[in-house]
């Protein structure tokens, strides 16, 4: 098949991308139709991040919601698999979130299960820095903590999938280890080919593969190269862990960020966060790999001699084989606490 032909044929799945996070701002939400048309059947978007509290998650997780229920014709909240076969099947994007760093939870781990049933089907265990969980990529890493081995557990409990994206090197090793469920990389780019920090070295790679996870590759420009965004430098970080791992570990969360602008100020802001000489400090001028791309890497798939099986499950297919293995039916905290049992009709 064409490159075309298979992003008609593939379910094509972004598993990270950022809007801004302001509650009472619509502004930017009406560009989602940029996944819509460049071809994208799902995404998750991100509702908070490193040092924000609980508050502002939970503000942005009800903005985003409102929003998109109220235009159900061009979009589909996800609360099962089976709504992103219906979104895809009636021409609409599907919708879920994801959590960058547990701070979005405090010291609270009941929070997680009202979150899963709010749409987060992801959650980091750190952002760059350490928190209660673990550490974090630029930070001392002390490894996974004992509240980080309750949120693990609950996290698979509810069917949230467990991801060390922005993770320190000994706590992903300790959650891979850890962890009897598939653990993902949600937007992280292999280190042997870019030296930074942020990115992931083989040997994380190979873990996660080992427990049945997916390393989806991360377009910004600084952690592809020299603040590259090219096709062509997205494409050789992706073949590196295709040819490390295989096919069926390998997916696609571009961390494609619409207000250049709020990032540079968080840049400014949260020195921590985002350290001098790493090369945070390009601000908007960071270039992105936009999901418009999506078409030019499967023609350089296509042109490396990918097999269309093997380009379907990097677009798609690998993080659904995940979901249905992680995810449970929203609710199902709830009703497990009254001792109902899943799937009996009250």
């Amino acid at each position: 098949m064409n490159a075309k032909a298979l992003i008609t044929s593939s379910l094509v799945w972004d598993n990270h991308g950022c809007m801004p996070l302001r509650p009472l701002d619509q502004d930017f939400l009406p560009q989602l139709e940029l996944y819509r048309s460049s071809g994208v059947d799902v995404v998750m978007i991100n509702v908070g991040f490193g040092e924000q509290g609980v508050e502002e998650h939970f503000r942005m997780i009800a903005h985003f919601r409102h929003w998109i229920s109220a235009r159900s014709d061009r979009y589909l909240l996800i609360d099962s698999v089976d709504d992103i076969v219906r979104a895809r099947e009636t021409g609409r994007l599907a919708i879920g979130f994801d959590i960058e760093g547990a701070n979005g939870i405090g010291d609270q781990i009941s929070l997680i299960s009202t979150y899963y049933d709010l749409g987060v089907r992801w959650m980091l265990m750190a952002y760059n820095r350490n928190n209660r969980v673990g550490g974090g990529c630029q930070d001392d890493d002390g490894g996974l903590t004992a509240f980080g081995r309750q949120v693990l557990d609950e996290m698979a409990r509810v069917g949230m999938v467990a991801c060390c994206t922005h993770t320190g090197y000994r706590t992903a090793r300790d959650v891979m280890e850890y962890s009897e469920k598939p653990v993902i990389f949600s937007h992280s780019n292999p280190r042997a080919i870019w030296d930074h920090p942020r990115n992931i070295p083989d040997d994380l790679i190979t873990a996660c593969a080992g427990t049945g996870g997916v390393v989806c590759l991360n377009g910004i420009g600084i952690f592809l190269g020299a603040n590259d965004s090219s096709s062509e430098t997205y494409f050789r970080h992706m073949d590196h862990v295709v040819q490390l791992v295989g096919a069926d570990h390998v997916g696609i969360g571009l961390d494609y960020v619409f207000d250049r602008q709020e990032l540079d100020e968080y840049i400014k802001k949260m020195r921590d966060t985002f350290p001098p000489g790493l090369g945070y400090e390009v601000g908007e001028g960071l270039k992105l790999v936009s999901p418009a791309q999506i078409e030019e890497l499967i023609e350089l798939q296509i042109k490396a001699g990918y097999h269309d099986n093997d380009i379907s499950k990097i677009l798609g297919g690998n993080l659904v084989r995940v979901a249905n293995i992680v995810w449970k039916p929203a609710g199902i905290a709830s009703r497990e606490a009254r001792g109902v049992t899943p799937g009996v009709v009250e």
